[in-house]
Parts: C-alpha cells; structure tokens; sequence
C-alpha cells in the first residue's frame, strides 16, 4: 500500500497494491500493521455503504461527541471527497481538501475524527463504503453548509447545475455559526 498525505496532513490517500490477472483483481483495503506504520491507529467499529446518483452531494457530516475516523472508498463510480478540519488547536483548522476516489482507481481517503466529511458523485452512480472509528450518533450529528464562502470548496458541479441535497445539508451552517472540536483529538 501506498500512503500519501494530501494537503491537510492528517487526511491521508491511500492507494492499494493491486493484484490484476484474466480473473479479476484482488487487494487489500485495510490491514492493521501496514496503517500503523503510516501513522493510523483506527479502531474500526462499524461499516456502512452509501449508493447515490450523478449530481447527489452528502455533508459535510461530523459528529460533535463521538467524533469518527472514517476510511472511505469507492466500489461503484467515482466521486470528489472532501475533509474539512474542525480541530480549533491545528494550524490547518477551517481548511479543507478534496480527492477524486473512484472504483477503477480503488484508492481510498482516511479521514481522522475531527473533521468534516462530504461527497459530490461525478459518475451516474457511485457506491461508496467506509469504515467508521466510532458509532453513529444522531444527536451529536452536524453539518456544515456544503457552500460556505469561508470554506471556498471548489466542487466539480457542472455550472448552471444545482447539486441534489437532502434536507438536512440544505440546513448546515456556516463554519463561524458551527460547534467545532476545541480539544486534541487522536486517531
């Protein structure tokens, strides 16, 4: 595996050895002793797996107590992902970083508790699966607004398109209205 930190140097892309022959592929998307040796020291404790169609953006999502690692990847298609930091104490706080993931490429974005996290699908679908470090928490659940003129993301939405939002991230707020991370948080 390779491990390449992106400008944000605790969100690191992460692109798998690849086993390719007339069968199919094979690889490995997470081993415990090649992460720690990259600096990740996860304890992954649930999976999930999101489907959405061209066009769709989701978050950016974090959890103020029960904050999550997430290692993201795509299976199906190919979308932009995005971490936000919300940690108060980094040097990089209120930054962001966006990364294409997509199936043909299968790399993948850990992205550390204490950031924000999003996607805007670019593929007519995509289906992404990602490991999570803590469990969901409805009620500690928040969203940054996906638009924020601090932020300054430069999604890759088409212009004259309007990205397809669920209600709760037409909802978010402003990184200057949000509850953001005031201690250190670890991996």
């Amino acid at each position: 595996m390779q491990f390449t930190n992106t400008e944000l140097p605790d969100v690191i892309l992460i692109q798998p050895r690849i086993f390719e022959d007339e069968r199919g592929f094979f690889l490995e998307s997470y081993q415990k002793e090649r992460f720690a040796a990259a600096g990740i020291h996860a304890d992954f404790v649930q999976d999930n797996h999101s489907a959405s169609t061209k066009g769709v953006l989701r978050g950016l999502h974090y959890q103020i107590r029960q904050p999550q690692g997430k290692l993201v990847r795509v299976v199906v298609g190919e979308i932009f992902d995005v971490a936000v930091d919300l940690r108060r104490h980094s040097p990089t706080f209120g930054h962001w970083v966006g990364v294409t993931l997509s199936s043909e490429k299968k790399n993948q974005l850990w992205v550390p508790p204490g950031f924000a996290h999003g996607f805007y699908v670019t593929s007519e679908k995509a289906e992404i699966l990602y490991k999570a470090t803590d469990y969901y928490a409805p009620q500690w659940e928040r969203s940054l607004l996906w638009n924020d003129p601090m932020l300054g993301i430069h999604w890759p939405i088409i212009k004259g398109e309007i990205p397809i939002l669920s209600e709760k991230d037409r909802q978010g707020v402003l990184l200057s209205d949000a509850e953001t991370y005031l201690t250190h948080l670890t991996q």
